[in-house]
């Protein structure tokens, strides 16, 4: 199958659920993110700020770009000309690095907050009460260029449907609450970005909004 079959098959799963794919291209050259464009993917998913940041000119100018792998705020800087949303938020200390760069490009930068959901504890994220503590505090309200627009989580890597639900639900749970407590009126806090290759369906059934997928696109790596 080509990269073009791949999505044109998971669009078409996609097809009257909540969820929309967001191409992950860590690691691939740009001529296959080429493909992938040309078969009409526009939102496209790296891990490292460098190789985002080598791809973004090579690329058209509606690529959405989402950062989905951990963020160290000293690399903040090389995203914030051109990142749409940062889906892996786990602090206040890099949302207000976030709020700091993006203000200094007079932009806002979309945001999602990752919450640790495996059973792995070498996966980052999150607690509940860390995620309220942030966004109740006076700083937050007062941040202009950063718009959180949902929640992010990495599930367990395993075959086990039962736990991969479970996972899921859970974050489903703390988006559901965190809107009616703190974004009610907000239309923008919308997104639940979980499910990859391995498991994407099962997230969709669970309420995904944006599911993350590589390999089974591009093939493993």
């Amino acid at each position: 199958m080509s990269i073009a079959d791949n999505i044109h098959r998971i669009n078409a799963e996609l097809a009257g659920t909540a969820a929309r794919l967001c191409v992950v291209t860590k690691t691939h050259p740009v001529e296959k993110l080429e493909e992938a464009y040309a078969a009409g993917a526009r939102c496209f998913g790296e891990n490292r700020p460098q190789e985002m940041a080598a791809k973004q000119p090579q690329l058209p100018p509606d690529v959405e770009w989402h950062l989905i792998g951990q963020l160290q705020t000293n690399k903040v800087k090389l995203l914030a000309p051109f990142v749409h949303t940062i889906q892996s938020i786990d602090s206040g200390k890099l949302l207000r690095e976030i709020n700091k760069h993006a203000a200094a490009n007079s932009r806002v930068i979309n945001g999602l907050l990752q919450f640790h959901i495996a059973q792995e504890e070498t996966k980052s994220g999150l607690s509940l009460p860390e995620a309220e503590e942030m966004l109740a505090s006076e700083e937050y309200r007062q941040m202009q260029n950063v718009r959180l627009t949902g929640v992010m989580g990495v599930a367990t890597f395993t075959h086990d449907e039962a736990q991969l639900r479970r996972e899921f639900q859970q974050l489903r749970s703390y988006f559901e609450h965190l809107k009616a407590t703190y974004f009610a009126d907000d239309d923008a806090f919308r997104d639940i970005s979980m499910g990859m290759s391995g498991d994407y369906p099962l997230a969709v059934a669970e309420g995904s909004t944006l599911v993350r997928v590589g390999s089974a696109i591009f093939g493993s790596r």
